[in-house]
C-alpha cells in the first residue's frame, strides 16, 4: 500500500510515451480537496524547471495543495524557458481537470537531464491520467510504476499511527543520490489532521534522519523532491511526536529501499557514527565515508580495509582526534584508538558477504548518525558509463 493508504487521495499512473519502452512515466496524486502540505527540494544551484515551479506554488498557496503530478523519462533539468513553460503546463493541465487553481498543483520529474520534454504526449494523456485517478492500493501502485527510470522495483510505503490515522508513501530512486534535503522523488500522504507548520516541522526531522543520511554515488540530482500532505480525513489530531515517528517510518523504508536499488549493488552497508560534537557533525563524518570511492570499493570487495575509513574521517573538516577512533565491523572490532586491534581481518572478510554494519566511535560526545549507503561496484560504473 502507497499513497491511496491514507484517506482522502486518489492516483494514478499511465504510459503517456516520454519512454521510448512504453513503460509507465506519468503519474497524479490528488487530494479530495486543497490540503495542507509541505515540502523539500534539492539545494542544487542547476534545480530544474519543475522543482523552480513548486518552490513557487508552495509559497503562493501557502501550502494547500490539491495534487502533484509526476514524470518519468525526462528530468527537465536544463532546458531553458521551453522547460519553464512545460512545468507549468503540466500542472495547469491537472489543475484543469480536478477544477483547482494552477497554483495548487506542484510538479516533479525525473530522467536524462537534457533533452526537452514531449509536451505533445503529456498534455493528451492527462485527461485520462486524472480520469483513471482511484484510492485503491492499485491506483496508488500505478502511480509509484510511473515514477521508475533505472529502478528495478516499485518503492512504496504505509503505516497506521495510534488511533488509526495512516501515513503512505512512494519514491524512486537508484543512482544521482547523495541528497541534501530529500532523495530524487518522494510523495508522502496521511489522513491525519495537521496544519502545514506543523508539516514543515515533521517532515524536515524525518527527512534529516532518512533520505538526508542516504548515499549512493555522492552525486546531488537537479530534480530533489518529497512532499507530504495531510488530508485530515481520519479526524485523528496526533501529536507532532506521533505524526513524525509516523511519517519517519515511511521515509525511512523508503530511503532503505532506495539504497537497496543502487545500479548493480550488491550490498547495503550501515554506518554508525557515535561521540562526535553533536548529530550534524556526526551525519558529515558518515557521509564523508559514504562518499569515499575507496572504502566504497572496499565494501565492493568485503575487505574490512578500516585505514581507509580513518583517511576518510580524518578529510572531512570535522574536528577529530584520530587517537580516539574506534572502528567494529559487523561486531568484530578492527581499530581501537586509532590503531589495528590486531584481529585477524581475513577471518572478519565473511561477515561481510552480504549486507553489514561498520560502528565508528569518535569520542565522547553526543552526536549520532546513522547513514545507509552501497557498494562501489564494476557494474555501476559500466551502467553509467553508457549513454542515457
Amino acid at each position: 500500500m502507497s499513497v491511496t493508504f491514507p484517506r482522502g487521495f486518489r492516483a494514478s499512473g499511465v504510459a503517456a510515451g516520454i519512454k521510448p519502452s512504453g513503460a509507465p512515466d506519468l503519474s497524479v496524486v490528488i487530494a479530495e480537496e486543497p490540503v495542507p502540505a509541505a515540502a523539500v527540494f534539492t539545494q542544487n544551484s542547476a534545480a530544474a524547471a519543475p522543482v523552480r515551479l513548486s518552490r513557487r506554488h508552495m509559497e503562493v498557496s501557502r501550502g494547500a495543495i490539491r495534487g502533484v503530478t509526476l514524470n518519468s523519462g525526462c528530468a527537465n533539468a536544463a532546458t531553458g524557458e521551453l522547460g519553464d513553460r512545460a512545468a507549468y503546463d503540466m500542472a495547469a493541465a491537472v489543475a484543469g481537470e480536478v477544477g483547482c487553481e494552477v497554483t495548487e498543483v506542484l510538479v516533479c520529474s525525473t530522467g536524462p537531464i537534457g533533452p526537452q520534454l514531449p509536451m505533445d504526449k503529456i498534455l493528451p494523456a492527462m485527461q485520462l491520467l486524472v480520469a483513471r485517478a482511484a484510492s485503491s492500493p492499485t491506483a496508488g501502485k500505478d502511480a509509484a510504476a510511473g515514477l521508475m527510470t533505472t529502478d528495478t522495483f516499485i518503492k512504496e510505503a504505509a503505516v497506521s499511527g495510534p488511533g488509526g490515522f495512516r501515513v503512505g508513501g512512494m519514491a524512486k530512486g537508484a543512482a544521482m543520490i547523495r541528497p541534501s534535503m530529500a532523495t530524487m522523488l518522494a510523495v508522502i500522504t496521511t489522513d491525519a489532521v495537521s496544519s502545514a507548520q506543523r508539516l514543515r516541522a515533521v517532515l524536515s526531522e524525518a527527512v534529516e534522519e532518512t533520505f538526508n543520511s542516504i548515499n549512493i554515488d555522492g552525486c546531488e540530482s537537479t530534480n530533489d523532491t518529497v512532499i507530504l500532505m495531510a488530508s485530515g480525513r481520519s479526524g485523528i489530531e496526533p501529536s507532532p511526536e506521533e505524526l513524525t515517528k509516523g511519517v519517519r517510518k515511511v521515509c525511512a523504508q523508503l530511503a532503505r529501499d532506495i539504497v537497496a536499488d543502487a545500479e548493480d549493488c550488491t550490498r547495503v552497508v550501515t554506518i554508525l557514527v557515535s561521540g562526535a560534537p553533536d548529530d550534524g557533525s556526526a551525519r558529515r563524518m558518515g557521509m564523508a565515508i559514504a562518499d569515499s570511492d575507496l572504502v566504497r570499493c572496499s565494501f565492493y570487495g568485503g575487505d574490512p580495509n578500516w585505514g581507509r575509513l580513518v583517511a576518510a574521517l580524518g578529510a572531512c573538516g570535522e574536528p577529530l582526534d584520530a587517537s580516539r577512533i574506534d572502528i567494529t565491523y559487523q561486531g568484530t572490532p578492527v581499530a581501537r584508538g586509532g590503531t589495528h586491534t590486531g584481529v585477524d581481518l581475513s577471518a572478519v572478510e565473511p561477515l561481510l558477504a552480504g549486507d553489514f554494519e561498520i560502528d565508528v566511535a569518535v569520542g565522547d560526545g553526543p552526536g549520532t548518525a546513522r547513514i545507509l549507503t552501497s557498494d562501489l561496484t564494476p557494474g555501476y560504473v559500466i551502467f553509467n558509463g553508457e549513454p542515457s
